[in-house]
């Protein structure tokens, strides 16, 4: 790796863990052969390196797009995970709700109604945690 790309790395993976947590991006580190570590390094630099880590947009305001933009395409995991780093991104459930109203106009109400039902599966499951 050049210079650039490890700087780009090293952002990617920095931003990566304030948003999913470290316990998420070290099972990915950890998971990682030599068939996917290609991924997994591209996701890194390209995702969180570089769109993640533009300035203009918080934290916030890039989860709740990538909120709507999972819903609408029917990511149920992704969905799962990024309603997960809402606690890190600062993106309140009344904006994951606004998000996917959206989904529902814009992309169909069989995706947003989906994506209701994670996200609802998540904030139990985030619930239990906090009060367990």
């Amino acid at each position: 790796m050049d210079d650039v790309t490890k700087n780009r790395y090293r952002t990617g993976l920095e931003v990566r863990r304030s948003v999913l947590g470290s316990p998420h991006v070290d099972r990915a580190e950890d998971a990682a052969t030599d068939f996917d570590r290609p991924f997994q390094q591209l996701i890194t630099e390209a995702a969180w390196g570089t769109v993640w880590a533009r300035p203009g947009w918080s934290k916030r305001e890039r989860s709740i797009v990538t909120l709507a933009l999972l819903a609408a395409l029917g990511h149920d995991e992704e969905v799962a995970m990024h309603v997960r780093a809402t606690a890190n991104t600062g993106a309140s459930r009344d904006d994951i709700c606004e998000a996917f109203l959206h989904v529902a106009l814009y992309a169909g109400v069989p995706a947003a109604n989906r994506a209701f039902k994670i996200a609802k599966e998540v904030f139990a499951q985030m619930d239990g945690a906090s009060h367990g």
